[in-house]
């Protein structure tokens, strides 16, 4: 694991962008939780849904637009462009908390502005990524930035918690701004190799169906995506929504919700780690067996089980997020064409969070209609079914690992 972890970070170009991923990241995952615990002080949990969906819908809009850019321009200046977009509008948000300004609605405008900008840097890292190392050492790559992801999904809900509940909000999206700032000052220094040849027709409508083929061309692709879409508006949203809610009626404090994200971050690191070396011969059909656990996390963490077995359960969930993270990004990386990478990267978010926002506006509603637990429960339990889904996805099983060269 050290090996390869050291041989990745020996490339240049990879080690600039992972050090200032490593800084960004770890400010994205804080400012998820913090938004999700601050916006439940002051609001409600449908004021919750309504910030995560003001964040989440112009993703959703823009992504397809930021995969076209991403493909025609140089990745890391267009990522450069959205990291100080991202740091200006989180320092605007850590300065009204601190004058006490702030209101629901100026929250939700500047999750706007954040979530547009984001759209276009997701798709943009995707194809970046193996344009900083050989061909071979892509998988290794995409270890890397999960040890960053997982560390950040360990660091920032613990962190968050911490600043929220401690020091004040303000100070949570103050960190995140600075993060984009020390990610733009490696981004600037950064010089890419060329990989693959940009053929875009000048037309963005054309630009975009030749990627819709390339996407829709692999049913391993789009069927993975669809599944996941849904997952994630009847598991992932109502979770994070109602979580906080949820962990203060089943355990009599909003921190369990934090310590079971820090605890899922941990299991994340673990598994990213374990990326570096395991590579099954049918990466896609272990991705599926692995990603079982999180849905399941969720209805158990609904139906009151005790703390200390849920922080295992979340943990082992999260090993499986990262695994399948890993293997699912070195797959697309490796099987698509570069001057399509970013592309299909973004129908692959889009498609992913397409029904996100419908999940954060109705969770809210529905759990003080039917009931915060019972909506978690249910949810969880129709995510993990549609998980099982993937398994009748025949490409899932056919998909073999590429060899490695020598």
């Amino acid at each position: 694991m050290a090996d390869g972890m050291l041989g990745v970070l020996r490339e240049r170009e990879f080690r600039l962008l992972w050090l200032g991923q490593s800084a960004s990241t770890v400010g994205d995952r804080l400012v998820f939780v913090a938004l999700a615990l601050y916006v439940t002080e002051i609001g409600t949990p449908t004021d919750v849904g309504v910030v995560l969906a003001a964040h989440a819908i112009p993703l959703v809009a823009c992504v397809m637009f930021g995969g076209v850019l991403a493909d025609r321009l140089p990745r890391h200046r267009l990522m450069l462009a959205t990291d100080v977009i991202r740091g200006a509008a989180h320092a605007l948000l850590a300065v009204l908390i601190f004058t006490g300004a702030v209101e629901i609605w100026m929250i939700v405008v500047i999750e706007i502005v954040f979530g547009s900008a984001e759209a276009f840097f997701r798709p943009a890292m995707t194809g970046l990524v193996p344009q900083t190392v050989d061909d071979h050492q892509v998988q290794e790559a995409n270890a890397a930035i999960a040890i960053v992801n997982t560390v950040s999904e360990f660091a920032g809900p613990a962190l968050a918690t911490l600043l929220v509940l401690g020091v004040g909000a303000g100070w949570a999206f103050a960190l995140d701004a600075l993060t984009f700032v020390v990610s733009a000052v490696f981004l600037a220094q950064m010089r890419p190799r060329a990989r693959g040849v940009i053929e875009s027709t000048g037309s963005m409508l054309r630009d975009l169906r030749d990627g819709w083929t390339e996407f829709r061309a692999r049913t391993w692709v789009w069927g993975i995506v669809a599944i996941f879409s849904f997952m994630l508006v009847v598991a992932l949203a109502p979770y994070t929504v109602l979580g906080p809610t949820v962990a203060e009626e089943q355990y009599g404090s909003k921190a369990v919700f934090g310590t079971l994200a820090a605890a899922l971050g941990l299991g994340t690191v673990c598994g990213a780690l374990v990326g570096f070396r395991w590579r099954p011969d049918r990466p896609m059909l272990a991705g599926m067996v692995v990603t079982l656990g999180w849905p399941a996390a969720i209805a158990l963490f609904a139906l009151g089980l005790p703390v200390p077995l849920l922080v295992i359960v979340f943990f082992a969930s999260g090993v499986g997020i990262a695994l399948f993270d890993v293997w699912w990004h070195t797959a697309l990386q490796q099987r698509i064409p570069a001057h399509s990478l970013s592309r299909v990267s973004s129908y692959d978010w889009m498609g992913s969070l397409a029904l996100l926002p419908v999940g954060y506006l109705l969770a809210g509603p529905i759990g003080e209609a039917v009931g915060n637990t019972e909506v978690l429960a249910i949810g969880g339990l129709i995510a993990l079914f549609l998980a099982l889904l993937g398994f009748a996805i025949t490409d899932v099983w056919r998909l073999r690992a590429l060899p490695r060269p020598g």
